[in-house]
């Protein structure tokens, strides 16, 4: 399923990979005790652990681009980190 050429799976993979990365992240901060929720606290300030999800989707696109050569399936990973990432200055980046 993950062999084929097209851009419906390119942008499923690119909105998956990040999240399941960012629950990764959180769920080995949650297990070295290094997360607070009811306080806020975290080791690692969440923009830097939604910045190391959005990151992750660029080793899936080099592995459908170079080594299998699946143009529409880097494109649909490369268009959903895109959506991502502007999704994260959006949030982040103050306007006014």
């Amino acid at each position: 399923m993950l062999k084929k050429d097209n851009w419906a799976l390119g942008i499923i993979m690119g909105l998956l990979v990040p999240l399941a990365i960012y629950g990764l992240v959180l769920a080995a901060m949650k297990q070295w005790g290094t997360v607070n929720e009811e306080m806020g606290i975290y080791i690692i300030k969440q923009s830097t652990m939604q910045l190391i999800g959005i990151f992750s989707n660029m080793f899936v696109f080099r592995y459908y681009m170079i080594n299998l050569k699946y143009d529409k399936t880097g494109r649909g990973i490369l268009l959903a980190t895109f959506i991502y990432a502007g999704v994260f200055f959006y949030q982040h980046l103050n306007f006014a």
